[in-house]
């Protein structure tokens, strides 16, 4: 269990960094155990579970205060959820599952630094209505690809709703925490359907308990040290650096 110890600080504080702005960590997971060669099936589960430790206690503290819209969440979480359950439950091959997760690293580090150049809230006014028809087949979307890879899909919704001026900052955050816990617990019982796994629960359970413990103190106190866009930005950094290596080790052509 602890032969690579590193990896629970590791988990630990990225679950800190996510949870701080409303994410589960589930690009970061998923980029730094590919990197010490899991398999890729145990990898999507591991990195799903980690998700629904976090995002559980950052989607209570939302809901609590307030900033939960649920008019406006229920059609990307209604359409979303069958969606991750389905592309949780395909089968894919274990050299196109990570040039499919090195195009989604990369994709979602440019969101992510994207994402730091807008501005954090907008006023009333500026907020753009939005359709349950778009909001259904937006999320949907997001998360029958999150199923498939093993992510929340936060990281690509909250990006997406900034740039439609979907609402203000804190309900952007709380509906991308949501999202997440519906999508990475029902993309997880999907995978768990298809695969008979032996898995090391000890080593699973501790990187669970690592990054709920992170969750809790990055969704309560915010990352102090440094301000959340320098967070964001460092951390996409690394996932553009860990997706571009994942695709020249596994692109034939590279």
């Amino acid at each position: 269990m602890f032969d690579n110890w590193e990896l629970f600080l590791f988990f630990f504080s990225v679950a800190i960094l996510y949870s701080s702005v409303g994410f589960g960590g589930g690009s970061s997971y998923l980029a730094i155990l590919a990197l010490y060669g899991l398999d890729y099936q145990l990898l999507r589960i591991s990195a799903l579970l980690c998700n629904i430790m976090v995002v559980s206690g950052g989607t209570y503290l939302f809901f609590k205060n307030g900033h939960l819209n649920w008019n406006k969440t229920w059609p990307l979480v209604l359409f979303s959820v069958p969606l991750a359950y389905l592309g949780g439950v395909l089968r894919i091959q274990e050299n196109t599952f990570f040039i499919l997760l090195g195009i989604i690293l990369i994709l979602a580090a440019l969101l992510m630094l994207y994402q730091t150049s807008l501005k954090d809230s907008i006023s009333q006014k500026q907020q753009n209505k939005s359709s349950s028809v778009l909001n259904g087949t937006l999320g949907g979307s997001i998360g029958f690809l999150s199923g498939m890879v093993g992510i929340g899909g936060g990281i690509f919704l909250a990006p997406v709703l900034h740039l439609l001026h979907w609402g203000q900052a804190k309900s952007i955050a709380a509906t991308a925490s949501f999202f997440i816990l519906a999508n990475s617990i029902s993309g997880l019982m999907g995978q768990l359907s298809q695969y008979q796994l032996s898995m090391d629960w000890n080593f699973v359970f501790g990187l669970m308990c690592c990054v709920f413990l992170g969750g809790q103190i990055g969704s309560r106190l915010g990352a102090n040290l440094l301000k959340q866009v320098v967070v964001k930005r460092l951390t996409a950094f690394l996932i553009l650096f860990v997706g571009t290596r994942i695709l020249y080790k596994y692109l034939p052509l590279l």
